[in-house]
């Protein structure tokens, strides 16, 4: 019910992310890509899908490894059972600064309707990827982004910590060295328990643990590091 009521949150927020994700996307496609592919060419489409999912895992990876981003989706990773409800749990902040992962694809001339579309398809692909009940698939296992893979990037467990970032393709986390096999039982969550059912609460617990934090540093080259840093860093 908390994962539900989270994705409530999220797509009323969503409206005006969503026009500002286009609206920026558009701006630049319109006055600063050097040229425009043709949304007739279906080659533009399935270039447009792979790009989109390549621009995806690191917006993804960042939203580990950057404590800004990771406040936003920290909310996604909170939830301690690992379920379809879990796919649904989504932030009501990702529209800080999210969109800059995806302007490549404005500048590459893809237009916006491809833009609009295939990140569409990248999101609802990753739904069924919440589960328990398919364990592995093989050698799709290689290729995709699968339950057994996303159970890995869900797990706190040492071994399992930011990994598997990619959407559709887990191509990208061989290419870049940030994919790991599931070979034991995974544990969800977060290493900080959210320990809350308000939805509120839960999209700004890290912000204010970050303020908290900034705060308290003497220093004002600290104070803005913290939020650039990776999660837990500390000054030394």
């Amino acid at each position: 019910l908390n994962s539900i009521g989270l994705g409530v949150m999220s797509q009323l927020t969503g409206v005006f992310a969503a026009l500002l994700t286009l609206g920026v996307y558009t701006l630049v496609y319109e006055h600063a890509a050097p040229w425009r592919l043709s949304a007739s060419a279906v080659w533009v489409w399935i270039a447009g899908l792979v790009l989109y999912d390549f621009c995806y895992y690191w917006h993804h990876r960042f939203g580990h490894t950057v404590a800004l981003f990771w406040a936003a989706h920290a909310v996604h990773h909170q939830s301690e059972d690992y379920n379809l409800s879990t796919a649904l749990r989504q932030t009501s902040s990702g529209w800080i600064g999210g969109w800059l992962f995806y302007l490549p694809m404005a500048l590459l001339g893809f237009p916006p309707l491809v833009f609009g579309v295939v990140a569409l398809i990248d999101l609802l692909y990753q739904y069924w990827i919440h589960t328990e009940h398919v364990r592995k698939l093989g050698w799709i296992d290689r290729v995709l982004a699968t339950p057994s893979n996303h159970r890995v990037h869900h797990a706190v467990n040492d071994r399992y910590l930011d990994r598997n970032y990619g959407g559709i393709l887990i191509v990208w986390d061989r290419l870049f060295g940030t994919f790991i096999d599931e070979r034991e039982h995974c544990v969800y969550g977060t290493r900080s328990p959210l320990d809350s059912w308000d939805p509120v609460w839960a999209n700004i617990e890290v912000y204010a643990s970050l303020l908290r934090k900034s705060a308290s540093l003497p220093r004002w080259r600290d104070k803005f590091l913290v939020w650039l840093k990776p999660p837990g860093w500390e000054p030394l």
